[in-house]
């Protein structure tokens, strides 16, 4: 009997809910639900194998107990989900995943996970803990095991949850299970797309995804799910840059999670904000800051001169290279035009402030083409400029941009209950009226540019628009 789990289990309302409703029926919680236990982690999901009573009966009572959505996973082998509403779990959406043991026994079951931290299993009535490889020794080393080689063959999504969960502990990885990723880390292509782009959302959401990313890069995972890697390792450090470019993407999200930890409620309520995608800013812009240089490899001269190192519009070359990427990947279209959008505007903001004719109009004008994305750039920009400490690079020049920044982002938040968006003076059907043309690229330029003559100002009554498009007969 594991009497810390079996207390948790009973402070749990909605484990000591699930005993409750079934006093006969042996139930393990097993996994996450365990290691997050053990570790005195706040878990909001919960995974319970049942051994004596069908799991979809079980998913069907618990369905109608907590009034909560049902969901059949996988009905062949038998694993059902229930989405709790808010209410249940401290105005935490929550869920249940149930499931018969996969394979004859509960001990089949724990033998094809994916680490031993994740196969504890702890029955919910008695306290009674199975724990066959070591789980919880391992979590008390802070290390990640595999439990059979043949698992990252029969699942090589599970290859990239071991860096899932580095990211997310902060544990090392054993010898033995780093070189089967090293052996098998080509099977990371047969998954579908679709997990792998959930498993790298939950690595990007990890406080340590930095140190997954090197770890990933010794293992040639990086390169297997990210091919555009090889490019950022042909790019060396120069005056400007201390690092090559794959660590420089790498310590730019360092920064960003630094930066975030420091940052003040304001900035951490925006980026802990889900609006697209399942996961929060956060997440996604640290995702844009591992790929905000990948255009430098294609923009790469070096001056015959000078010696210096240039990659001339990268910025927008990289905002175009990122889509098929993650477009493959499965992302969905607000996530791409997010990241894209990062990407496309990183040098923005630090190129504002350190124009001689930066005033108020123009930071003005800044915030209305970012609107929502504003933070989340001023991040990512603070985080390449601390990423970049190359000997033509100053204390002073840092400390001056960051300030620079601050101030813009003070701007924002400053000006957020008195910038009003841009009115939409005409649409598109107003406009091909007044030309007398029809759906084109020229109708897309023309409305582009409409918006851009509105940002600066240049537009600001219907009239004036009208005249603007007239212009461009």
């Amino acid at each position: 009997m594991n009497t810390t789990i079996l207390s948790k289990i009973k402070n749990d309302k909605i484990i000591s809910k699930i005993a409750e409703t079934f006093p006969n029926t042996k139930i393990y919680i097993v996994g996450g639900t365990v290691r997050d236990f053990l570790m005195d982690i706040t878990s909001y999901d919960r995974d319970i194998i049942v051994c004596d009573k069908e799991a979809k009966d079980v998913a069907i009572e618990l369905h109608n107990v907590f009034d909560s959505a049902y969901v059949p996973l996988d009905e062949e082998n038998k694993i059902y989900r229930i989405v709790l509403h808010s209410k249940e779990d401290e105005n935490h959406q929550s869920m249940i995943d149930i499931t018969n043991p996969i394979g004859n026994t509960l001990e089949d079951d724990l033998r094809r996970r994916d680490l031993t931290i994740n196969s504890i299993a702890v029955e919910i009535h008695t306290g009674e803990t199975i724990d066959l490889f070591g789980g919880i020794a391992d979590i008390k080393r802070k290390i990640l095991s595999y439990i059979e080689e043949t698992n990252f063959v029969d699942d090589p999504l599970r290859l990239l949850r071991v860096y899932r969960f580095q990211a997310l502990l902060n544990f090392s990885i054993d010898t033995e299970t780093l070189q089967a990723i090293c052996k098998y880390a080509k099977l990371i292509n047969k998954p579908a797309k679709e997990r792998v782009a959930y498993e790298l959302m939950k690595l990007f959401s990890g406080k340590y995804t930095h140190t997954a990313l090197l770890n990933m890069n010794k293992t040639w995972l990086l390169e297997e799910i990210f091919p555009i890697v090889k490019e950022l390792k042909q790019v060396p450090s120069n005056t400007h840059h201390h690092l090559d470019l794959l660590h420089h993407s790498i310590e730019t999200v360092r920064q960003i999670q630094n930066l975030y930890d420091e940052a003040d409620d304001r900035v951490k309520a925006h980026l802990d904000k889900v609006d697209f995608g399942g996961f929060s800013r956060l997440t996604h812009i640290k995702l844009a800051g591992f790929l905000h240089d990948i255009g430098k490899f294609s923009t790469w001269t070096i001056d015959e001169t000078t010696g210096r190192h240039r990659f001339i519009k990268h910025d927008e070359v990289g905002s175009k290279l990122v889509k098929p990427i993650l477009k493959s990947l499965t992302f969905s279209n607000k996530q791409i035009t997010y990241i894209s959008e990062m990407i496309k505007n990183h040098i923005y903001p630090s190129q504002l402030m350190t124009s001689s004719e930066v005033n108020e109009k123009a930071m003005t004008r800044y915030l209305r083409k970012l609107g929502d994305n504003t933070v989340d750039n001023i991040i990512l920009a603070k985080a390449d400029r601390l990423s970049a400490r190359g000997e033509a690079i100053t204390k002073e020049i840092i400390e001056t941009n960051i300030n620079n920044l601050d101030r813009l982002l003070d701007f924002y938040f400053d000006s957020l209950e008195t910038l009003k968006p841009l009115p939409k003076l005409l649409d598109g059907n107003e406009i091909m009226q007044i030309l007398n043309i029809s759906p084109s690229p020229k109708l897309g330029e023309i409305l582009s540019s409409l918006h851009e003559a509105q940002l600066n100002g240049d537009v600001t009554t219907k009239d004036e628009a009208i005249t603007f498009v007239k212009s461009h007969k």
